[in-house]
């Protein structure tokens, strides 16, 4: 029982019709579960679930044709997964899904079904109880805050108070100019205070910065330009 689970249906590297069809048709339909598993609680496109759907039989035929050359399959198969990166940086849940669909087309590739099947169900039943879970979250909510203040402002701890009331941390990241000069637009890392009003901050920093744009946001990465 246990080698019918375990076992390869693709003896010694040579590749039949029945192996070739079970092979793709169960990368498919892991491929779509793990598509399937990603829309439960997670931000997605059509075209990246299609993606991952398909991800799992594309990289086994590619493990199939090498002909048992793993070392060879593992680096077309890495070359493909870097076409979705080109444009933008995934987020950390779309590289986890991406390299469990070529996890599991490298194990149907060689034939291993059973295991394909097995770690695919662990890892995205893994992933949900994880996200429902607050494992990884962090006792405050950490924000992006940009304050716009005039030339003329000396802007030098003057929001220190309202920083010691409605956040347990608040860091200066960064200032640059806009407006010809005329305007600072200051970035700071804050944490807020559990249940503090950030509308009430809000409403206490623009009496200050004569009630220019002020905006929070999820942290941002500070780039080198802006430094």
């Amino acid at each position: 029982m246990l080698n019918l689970i375990f076992g390869s249906i693709i003896a010694n590297g040579e590749i039949t019709g029945e192996g070739f069809i079970a092979s793709t048709l169960c990368s498919l339909a892991i491929g779509i579960f793990i598509a399937f598993m990603y829309t439960l609680k997670n931000n997605y496109s059509k075209s990246y679930i299609i993606t991952l759907a398909l991800l799992p039989a594309i990289v086994g035929i590619v493990i199939m044709m090498v002909n048992g050359n793993i070392g060879t399959g593992i680096a077309v198969a890495g070359a493909f997964s870097l076409v979705r990166f080109r444009s933008a940086a995934g987020s950390g849940q779309e590289i986890t899904s991406i390299f469990l669909a070529m996890a599991v087309g490298l194990a149907t590739g060689m034939g291993y079904i059973g295991i394909a099947c097995i770690f695919a169900i662990i890892i995205t039943l893994a992933n949900l109880i994880l996200n429902q879970s607050r494992f990884g979250e962090k006792g405050n909510e950490h924000k992006t805050l940009k304050i716009t203040v005039p030339e003329t402002l000396d802007f030098e701890g003057i929001f220190d108070d309202i920083f010691e009331k409605y956040t347990s941390k608040a860091k200066l990241e960064n200032v640059k100019t806009s407006g010809m000069g005329s305007l600072y637009q200051l970035t700071y890392d804050i944490e807020m205070r559990s249940k503090a009003s950030t509308r009430g901050m809000i409403d206490e920093m623009r009496q200050r910065n004569g009630n220019l744009e002020i905006s929070i946001s999820r942290p941002v990465a500070v780039s080198s330009n802006e430094l």
